[in-house]
């Protein structure tokens, strides 16, 4: 955060386009990477599909829990297709470009879909309050009306964060250099490269994206602590105790896997560090198509729900 250069007022040549400079330089590690990434992307991604598919399809899975889980799979399929493929094409070429307009559409996907998700994150934390709190109440207070209207507000205000980042940056100059070091565009990498003073903006990008993030993951690690206690309470009462403790669990490893890169890429100054680029690429890529499949590992019903849905659709037309 210390640039100190000013805009030249004099003409300058818009910067069009912008080169990255990937994961790595050598063909032999580009190659090496390109199966590992694509590999993981075609496992995982199918079985992220298959859960959408399972929860909407199954008679069973009408909980408000499932609801907003087929949402989280459906964010983190599209959160990881934002760089994930153009990652995936440009291990081929030589010079890894992306014009001006696609940065920042990127830029904006990136930051609406993670912002989205975790809202959502939040959302879910409350649904688990209202189960493990008020049981009888549950389906009163967790109605498919209020669970649509917070998923839409979850959305709403990923869209007007991400709006802001956008803004912030589509004002700044650009007039050379043009190179970001990275596989992708975001904020922390274009705000270096921008012909002015950026402090001014780099503070609201830190406020904006680092701080909420700090508060929401203290907030929901605090929230999951409360609800933990309350159930270990009544640890003896019921299986259906232990697997609410076992769904908290879930949710933490999520949300620990979610904010906890989010918070070092976003809630310091927007210096280049060693470490940046691989927790990039767990952030982006990795960790969202992972979260689906943590949360259903210990759910045995969607568990069952998919292997009645491969069963029937994949099963049966190959015999």
């Amino acid at each position: 955060m210390k640039k100190s250069k000013e805009m030249e007022p004099a003409n300058y040549t818009r910067v069009t386009e912008f080169v990255l400079t990937g994961l790595a330089q050598t063909r032999e590690v580009q190659l090496v990477l390109f199966v590992i990434f694509l590999s993981f992307y075609l496992f995982i991604l199918p079985g992220n599909i298959l859960i959408i598919c399972a929860i909407r399809l199954d008679p069973h899975l009408t909980s408000p829990m499932y609801f907003l889980l087929a949402n989280l799979a459906f964010l983190d399929i599209w959160y990881s297709s934002i760089t994930a493929p153009k990652m995936l094409v440009d291990f081929f070429v030589e010079r890894k470009i992306i014009s001006f307009g696609g940065c920042i559409a990127q830029l904006f996907f990136l930051h609406f879909v993670g912002a989205s998700e975790m809202f959502l994150l939040t959302v879910m934390a409350f649904d688990r309050y209202a189960a493990i709190c008020r049981p009888l109440h549950y389906g009163t207070i967790m109605n498919r009306c209020l669970c649509c209207i917070l998923v839409a507000l979850a959305w709403m205000g990923g869209f007007i964060h991400s709006i802001i980042q956008v803004a912030l940056i589509v004002r700044l100059p650009f007039c050379g250099p043009n190179e970001l070091d990275s596989y992708f565009c975001d904020i922390t990498q274009v705000v270096r490269i921008a012909c002015a003073n950026t402090f001014p903006e780099e503070l609201v990008m830190i406020f904006s994206s680092g701080l909420i993030s700090v508060v929401c993951f203290i907030a929901l690690l605090m929230s999951y602590a409360f609800l933990l206690a309350m159930l270990k309470k009544h640890s003896g009462s019921s299986e259906s105790t232990g697997r609410a403790m076992s769904t908290c669990y879930s949710h933490i490893t999520i949300v620990v896997l979610m904010f906890g890169p989010s918070i070092y890429i976003y809630a310091r100054p927007f210096d280049s560090f060693s470490l940046d680029k691989v927790v990039s690429v767990f952030h982006t890529v990795i960790f969202p198509l992972l979260n689906p499949i943590i949360y259903t590992l210990r759910n045995k019903e969607v568990k069952t729900a998919m292997r009645k849905l491969v069963n029937r659709y994949i099963l049966c037309k190959e015999k």
